[in-house]
């Protein structure tokens, strides 16, 4: 079934990933030095865990394909990586998700209890926005506050969580409901920081309408993709290779794209979600090449 994600194009992201991680590490020491240890130590800890960084990886992307740098991207991948991580450790604990593992490992409440777990989380949130606003120029640092902001709250991935919990109970019925959901909780970050990468390059210049849609068109497709294809590795897959817990989505009775249309028919729809995106990552030419390439390579993963 399809592929993982790893291969010759993850070894074209590797630079990218080593270099995130490098920002990510030396972030976290520098804003984390007069904070109570215990508390970095609970931050590091979900914030190091074993990832692919897929969503500094879209930044970086998305600043090169409008002629950026990575390196003008990373305070950006950082931020959205630490919206990522706060959002995993609130959605493990067990008001919510009640999880025990999380990327192989245990999860923050397991690990550090809930009430430092919370904080953690916490922490990492609004350190996000201390990295946009002290790592840009003014006007850069104003619209990937205000879009890093929208990405993450209440009309975005915040909402998504409150509606996917809604759903459990349920309130959503078809596919259009289902993928309102995921719009929010998943997309909009998605979303959130390819428009980051992008104006990381533009910001103070401005960003032309075309490559904001383009980019929108892509951010889309590609979050769609990604769900479908986590609904199937929770059908499909097995705790070895994903790194959590499979099967919990049936047994909680919570609504999915395999549960809706079946394995096949997902399946057939993430592809279709994947070409989608690469379309609208061929706007940006050459440049857009490493974007349609990951694009294609979430809508056929296995882990």
């Amino acid at each position: 079934m399809g592929r993982s994600l790893a291969g010759p194009l993850w070894d074209e992201l590797k630079t990218r990933q080593d270099a995130v991680e490098s920002a990510l590490r030396t972030t976290l020491s520098r804003f984390t030095a007069s904070a109570p240890p215990a508390l970095a130590d609970a931050m590091a800890y979900s914030l190091f865990a074993p990832g692919k960084r897929l969503r500094p990886l879209l930044a970086a992307l998305a600043c090169e394909a409008v002629g950026g740098t990575l390196e003008q991207s990373l305070p950006a991948g950082c931020a959205v990586e630490m919206i990522h991580t706060y959002s995993l450790i609130h959605d493990d604990l067990p008001a919510m998700d009640d999880d025990d593992l999380r990327r192989g490992m245990p999860t923050s409440h397991k690990k550090f209890g809930e009430a430092l777990a919370i904080l953690a989380g916490d922490g990492l949130l609004t350190m996000a926005f201390e990295v946009l606003a002290s790592s840009y120029p003014p006007r850069t640092a104003a619209v990937s506050c205000v879009e890093l902001a929208s990405a993450a709250g209440a009309t975005g991935m915040v909402g998504g969580q409150v509606l996917d919990l809604e759903g459990e109970k349920g309130g959503v019925a078809d596919v259009g409901g289902l993928e309102n959901i995921h719009r929010r909780k998943t997309g909009a970050l998605f979303r959130g920081s390819l428009r980051l990468g992008v104006f990381a390059a533009l910001g103070e210049t401005g960003v032309p309408p075309t490559a904001l849609d383009a980019i929108d068109r892509y951010a889309t497709a590609f979050g769609l993709a990604f769900q479908v294809t986590d609904d199937l590795l929770d059908v499909e897959s097995t705790e070895e290779k994903t790194g959590k817990k499979v099967g919990k989505d049936a047994a909680r009775g919570k609504l999915t794209y395999p549960g809706l249309l079946g394995v096949g028919e997902s399946r057939r729809k993430a592809r279709e979600l994947g070409e989608d995106a690469m379309a609208a990552a061929n706007t940006f030419g050459a440049k857009g090449k490493l974007l349609a390439e990951l694009a294609k390579s979430v809508a056929e993963r296995d882990r």
